[in-house]
């Protein structure tokens, strides 16, 4: 057979699975490629080209529900429901750039399979909370579903939530429903300029405290609010609150906003165009896609708030290295300069003193293969994890050893 199969139907994809099993062999699933740098390279003798399983099965715009086939292109979900008036509230990122490719190249089931969100995560959550359900087939070459078109229609477990975030190495999805929301008739960005990271991450705990509502908080410093073309020639770095909403109100709330961030600096106002524009660059860490720092290892952390200042200061004390800081310093974008670890040691180092979880994102496949891409587990977790691999691929068909080894 060929080197890769291209399903067009769910039961195309059953039988593809169940070919695979029978012969020993591994998948490697494939939507339209934007994230497959991403993880432990391959270890497959197949690839699963889930792209033809594309088109919207269903929406419902009054009842805030769609149903599309996995391949479905991200673009063009997002096109149909703009029309609609209405988005996907985790604002998924679109890694194209930063890995190197072309932009708009994601689908919804990739999506959702890598649990993926953007600035917007610490008001609406992430694609995992907006995953109704799906119809998809196991490691087994079973074909199986979970959950439905509204949020609460199962008793038992939420698979749609396990499946979320395992980049594939469970199930194949094939169909899947997910909840859209209105999308905020306008938006505003408040801007302090000239703080330093833990003055900054203040600034944002005490935005996130106000009543304004507010659904992106990020923090550039200088170097890296200078490399994303935001509009800054001082040289200083850019704490940006975003408010969205309808018009009385967002003017109301960033009233009330500008007031408050004047006790931390400097502040400005961007309006909707100019806002809409600068949180698409922080959703896909845009400053670190230019081409003289596009071999340079990237970094996903998520920590702790109130310890993102200082992770990054141990990391930036002891290696060269730029920041970008999001979900008011939950979220922290590290670019390094190039090393046979990509940084690994020193990255482990620091979320082992300040919590959280650490992605290698961007890194040469040699080097993806010799580190931990994902955080390492803990025994208990390990094994849990094992087990659960275990039951939904007993023989390893899908995606095996994409997070970790042996898994």
């Amino acid at each position: 057979m060929a080197d890769t199969l291209k399903p067009h139907t769910a039961k195309d994809v059953e039988e593809a699975v169940q070919w695979a099993r029978s012969r020993g062999a591994a998948l490697e699933l494939v939507g339209r490629g934007g994230k497959r740098a991403i993880g432990r390279p391959a270890q497959t003798d197949l690839t699963l080209d889930l792209s033809g399983l594309s088109g919207v099965v269903l929406y419902e715009p009054e009842e805030l529900v769609l149903s599309a086939q996995a391949g479905t292109p991200l673009d063009e979900i997002e096109a149909l429901l703009a029309a609609k008036g209405q988005h996907l509230a985790f604002e998924p990122i679109d890694y194209g750039r930063l890995l190197g490719g072309a932009p708009l190249s994601g689908t919804i089931g990739g999506v959702l399979a890598a649990n993926l969100c953007g600035p917007r995560r610490i008001a609406a959550g992430a694609a995992r909370d907006h995953f109704l359900g799906f119809e998809g087939v196991s490691g087994r070459g079973e074909s199986f579903k979970s959950g439905g078109r509204v949020v609460k229609n199962v008793t038992g477990y939420d698979v749609s939530k396990l499946v979320a975030g395992s980049w594939g190495t469970l199930a194949v999805l094939t169909t899947v429903t997910i909840k859209t929301l209105p999308r905020p008739q306008t938006q505003a960005t408040v801007v302090v300029s000239g703080l330093d990271d833990a003055t900054a991450v203040r600034a944002m705990a005490a935005a996130m405290a106000t009543s304004c509502d507010v659904s992106g908080a990020a923090h550039l410093p200088a170097a890296v609010a200078a490399r994303s073309g935001l509009g800054t020639a001082t040289g200083r770095s850019l704490t940006l609150l975003r408010l969205e909403g309808v018009a009385p109100s967002v003017d109301h709330r960033k009233a009330t906003l500008l007031a408050a961030m004047k006790a931390f600096g400097a502040v400005e106002l961007r309006d909707e165009e100019a806002s809409r524009g600068l949180w698409g660059e922080i959703r896909d860490v845009t400053p670190f896609t230019a081409a003289d720092v596009s071999g340079r290892p990237v970094w996903r952390i998520v920590t702790a708030p109130s310890r993102g200042a200082e992770l990054v200061g141990m990391v930036a004390g002891a290696a060269e290295a730029e920041v970008l800081y999001d979900w008011a310093g939950g979220l922290i974008w590290v670019m390094l300069a190039p090393s046979d670890d990509a940084g690994a040691a020193l990255i482990r180092r620091a979320v082992n003193v300040c919590g959280g979880q650490a992605t290698l994102i961007r890194a040469p496949a040699a080097t993806r293969a010799a580190v931990d891409v994902f955080s390492p587990q803990e025994p208990g977790l390990a094994s849990l994890t094992k087990r659960v691999k275990q039951g939904f691929d007993p023989n390893g068909v899908l995606n095996p050893g994409r997070m970790w080894a042996g898994v």
